[in-house]
């Protein structure tokens, strides 16, 4: 009998027993209000999770699941939620060191001047150190706000060769699932251009030989301005099939008119015709693309993702995310690494729409579909598990979160109470392949204090090189 079988005929207690006791690695969180994302079975309260090794076995009540199997570990939610954990689709591991950083003469007059004066020069300055260290920073912040698996989109022209296998080892240290690329440009040279191809190609061949399910690779690039022909076809010419790419699109309006300008054809044109798009690529931002476009993506299968406080604090304008949900493109959320809490993408995504589109019902039923439905899609493209949802058979990444609702909850206003009542740290615990790597907010296998004085070491001295330039 398969130990996760439906429980009939039998007393449940002793049915479950018989086949849990088997089992020498077990985990229980219970004693919560639990949403699973499974639309056969949304809400429970006094609920519980039960992982066996990597995975759930089982969803229901706490005193069944306990009594079931009583040696378990097990963590009391104490009343609060308990949740599948986050999925971030766009991340930016090399942006750790950006904050409270303050360079000389640095005064943006627009997108470029950004791109330019702050990431640019991070990333021209960065050592292998540094990214290892930024990737140890991302991924403790990932696990306090939920955050169990990220898209990472690694730049690093001080420190190319061997930069995605320093990330890799911080993931693994920490254990946060991650499907990493390098962001190929050639804004500082050809040779450079190849150096990074050639990183992302080694660095995807490494983790299709990884059994592990918690490494993934991609052929990251720039964006389309920063990308020659040749360069394209270089990329191509290196990418393993069963990839994709994945690349910034239609970020700033500068984006489009060098498209325009230099190849008489707009973006995702362009992509098309350089063979980029696919169900295994995908698309960061979308600001400045139109109805072709989106049809173009329909067509192709190719994934998108939106970063709505990036674009804001970027002054980048808004992206038409509403109706790229509304065609049915794979559309996600991610943070741009402007935060690594989804709540917080969530909320704003939430009022920018409502916002920019002056219509009040806007955003409510797409972004939670983008956070906790398509980001799960999206992951699934790259990775084997089943994630995103509490049910059997799916992976063992669970968050509990401190939330006590002071009016009623059911399985009918769920987002509603996340978006007004919860943020990323009111995790308290968080779960990820069947492991724990928080519990009641104190991390578990991190010395944080360690690597969080690591990291004001490195990154005072990453300050001081790029203002003594």
């Amino acid at each position: 009998m398969h130990r996760c079988q439906a429980l009939v005929d039998v007393p449940i207690v002793v049915k479950m027993y018989n086949f849990i006791k088997e089992t020498e690695t077990m985990l229980i969180l219970g004693n919560g209000r639990v949403i699973t994302r499974d639309p056969a079975a949304p809400y429970m309260e006094n609920g519980a999770v039960a992982i066996d090794g990597k995975t759930i076995v089982k969803v229901g009540k706490t005193e069944e699941l306990r009594a079931a199997c009583p040696d378990a570990e097990y963590i009391d939610a104490k009343g609060g939620l308990i949740m599948p954990a986050f999925i971030n689709a766009h991340e930016h591991i090399y942006s750790s060191f950006a904050r409270g950083l303050a360079i000389n003469g640095y005064n943006p007059n627009g997108f470029l001047d950004i791109l330019d004066g702050l990431w640019w020069t991070i990333d021209r300055n960065l050592t292998l150190h540094d990214t290892y260290l930024s990737a140890m920073a991302t991924y403790i912040d990932c696990i306090k706000n939920g955050v169990t698996t990220i898209f990472d989109h690694h730049a690093s022209f001080g420190a190319i060769t061997g930069s995605l296998f320093e990330i890799e080892k911080a993931a693994k240290e920490t254990g946060v699932r991650s499907c990493l690329c390098y962001e190929i440009s050639d804004r500082d040279g050809k040779d450079k251009a190849r150096e990074s191809v050639l990183e992302n190609a080694e660095f995807i061949r490494h983790a299709l030989k990884d059994d592990s399910g918690m490494i993934a690779g991609m052929m990251g690039m720039h964006a389309q301005f920063t990308i020659s022909d040749e360069t394209m076809e270089f990329a191509a010419a290196n990418k393993p099939d069963e990839v994709g790419y994945h690349i910034h699109v239609a970020e700033g309006i500068e984006d489009l008119h060098h498209c325009l300008k230099h190849y008489g054809k707009r973006i995702v044109d362009r992509l098309m015709d350089c063979n980029i798009l696919g169900e295994k690529t995908l698309l960061g931002h979308c600001i400045y693309i139109n109805p072709h476009e989106m049809d173009l993506i329909k067509e192709t299968g190719t994934m998108v993702v939106h970063n709505p406080e990036s674009n804001m604090g970027n002054a980048c304008g808004c992206p038409p995310t509403m109706e790229l949900v509304h065609r049915g493109i794979l559309t996600g959320l991610g943070t741009d690494g402007y935060t690594h809490d989804m709540m917080e993408s969530y909320k704003v995504a939430n009022v920018l729409h409502k916002h920019h589109l002056c219509d009040a019902n806007a955003a409510w039923g797409e972004v939670p579909q983008m956070l906790f439905e398509n980001n799960a899609k999206i992951a699934e493209r790259y990775f084997d598990q089943k994630l995103g949802v509490l049910k059997e058979g799916a992976a063992g990444d669970v968050i509990v979160v401190n939330y006590n609702p002071l009016t009623p909850m059911n399985e009918s206003n769920i987002n509603s109470h996340l978006v007004f009542g919860v943020s990323g740290h009111d995790v308290v615990t968080t779960v990820a392949n069947g492991k724990v790597l928080m519990k009641d907010r104190v991390l578990t296998g991190i010395d944080e204090a360690k690597v969080m004085a690591d990291c004001r070491q490195a990154a005072a001295e990453l300050a001081n090189r790029i203002n003594s330039r």
